[in-house]
């Protein structure tokens, strides 16, 4: 025995591990039809996924994409793309089995309450033996997707989690606390906030998020007008797989308060999950051949309505169309609650070329109408190639057109980076 714990043992192979790309990227808008806009911009583009730095428990990963000078115009709007971009995550978190500690910097989730949506900062949690875990967070909220979409507004708290039981049969972890947002750094609400999930294998599991506001004062340039506490938001969902092939979702959507996510992104489907309020139903199925179906209809339940109206979304995606290799998904939602109403068509295509050449096009319309005088209608088309150039270059080229009721303008945008 003394003998085998003398003989040196190899590395293990997540240590020092590090893989990504860096890119630099050079971009320009041109208007169409009259229009003034004219924009060039640089860009870096990060994408990271590296391991166990320098032999510690430390990890960097996640993806970034960040200009690197300014619009030529201050009166240029957002594209499809930036709006994207600031979806991703990139981070440095610290996870050491042996420790108790845990930590993360950067853009991201709150690992123990995904429902808070996206953070621009971090967290700090500690272990108090193996089922609960205390911690705190602070950051701003920088994704566009998020309900409460703000990005001068800061958010900062506290939570306790708990879990108990395996992956090989019953599961729970449920997340308790209370935070604090402000915008500008003046304060304004203080909530508290569950998460519970609940899994049995594959065949079942049960998420819910809640979120309960305290009372709290605005003020408006004619008067101050004060909330009463309540639940300001909810959501449960329950997905049962009784096939591998065969996945039903059953969901209940409500929220309190108009939400103030950029519709232009209801045709990317980012806001999917936003977009139906009530109770709604969902299938999925996997066939022969590559072929899923999916699709989800719901009830909206808004009050002082005269009637119901119905949510749909439905879709098709094909692994191999027609055994010319491209996977394509085609899909269709007409949406009606609180905050809007409207409908998006859109279809993807993809192609896999070898071991180094990728090709995909995205294409959509959409009609969105909302109380708060946001109208919004347009069509979009973006197409990317990924060119890989051995094992250590790459290129990525696309184009994307954009028409809406007041801008029309083109986006070319080429990327040269390196593997590794």
């Amino acid at each position: 025995v003394e003998a085998r714990e003398a003989v040196p043992r190899p590395k293990l192979p997540e240590i020092n591990r590090a893989r990504g790309r860096v890119g630099v990227e050079y971009n320009t808008i041109v208007g169409r039809k009259g229009s003034a806009i004219q924009s060039r911009q640089v860009a870096l583009v990060v994408r990271m996924d590296m391991t166990r730095i320098g032999g510690t428990y430390w990890n960097f990963t996640g993806y970034w994409r960040g200009r690197l000078d300014s619009r030529s115009t201050s009166t240029q709007p957002l594209t499809v793309n930036d709006l994207i971009n600031r979806t991703y995550h990139l981070g440095l978190f610290y996870n050491n089995p042996n420790s108790r500690w845990a930590a993360g910097i950067g853009r991201l989730y709150l690992p123990w309450a995904s429902s808070l949506d996206t953070l621009d900062g971090g967290y700090l949690a500690r272990r108090i033996g193996g089922v609960v875990t205390i911690g705190m967070f602070a950051g701003s909220t920088p994704d566009p997707t998020s309900w409460s979409y703000n990005p001068d507004r800061r958010i900062g708290g506290t939570f306790v989690n708990f879990q108990a039981g395996g992956f090989d049969s019953v599961r729970y972890t449920g997340t308790f606390g209370i935070a604090l947002s402000a915008i500008r750094w003046h304060a304004e609400r203080e909530f508290a906030f569950v998460e519970n999930s609940l899994f049995f294998k594959r065949a079942l599991s049960l998420y819910q998020s809640l979120q309960f506001d305290g009372p709290s004062s605005i003020v408006t340039p004619t008067d101050i007008v004060r909330s009463q506490p309540g639940v300001s938001r909810s959501f449960v969902t329950l997905r049962i797989q009784p096939l591998s092939r065969l996945s039903f979702d059953l969901s209940h959507n409500y929220f309190r308060d108009l939400p103030t996510f950029d519709p232009l992104l209801v045709s990317t489907g980012l806001l999917d999950r936003l977009i139906f309020q009530g109770f709604s139903g969902g299938v999925r199925l996997d066939l022969p051949w590559r072929v899923g179906l999916y699709g989800s209809a719901g009830r909206s339940s808004r009050t002082g309505d005269t009637r119901f109206s119905w949510n749909q979304l439905y879709g098709i995606t094909f692994g191999n169309f027609l055994k010319t290799g491209f996977r394509t998904d085609l899909r269709y939602a007409k949406f009606d609650s609180a905050f809007g109403r409207g409908d998006y068509r859109a279809v993807s295509i993809s192609r896999q070329i070898g071991e180094g050449l990728r090709w995909e096009a995205i294409g959509g319309q959409q009609n969105y109408f909302s109380p708060l005088g946001q109208l919004s209608r347009g069509r979009f088309a973006t197409t990317t190639i990924d060119w890989f150039l051995g094992a250590s270059f790459y290129i990525q080229g696309g184009y994307t057109w954009q028409r809406g009721d007041q801008q029309n303008y083109d986006q070319w945008f080429t990327v040269l980076g390196r593997r590794f």
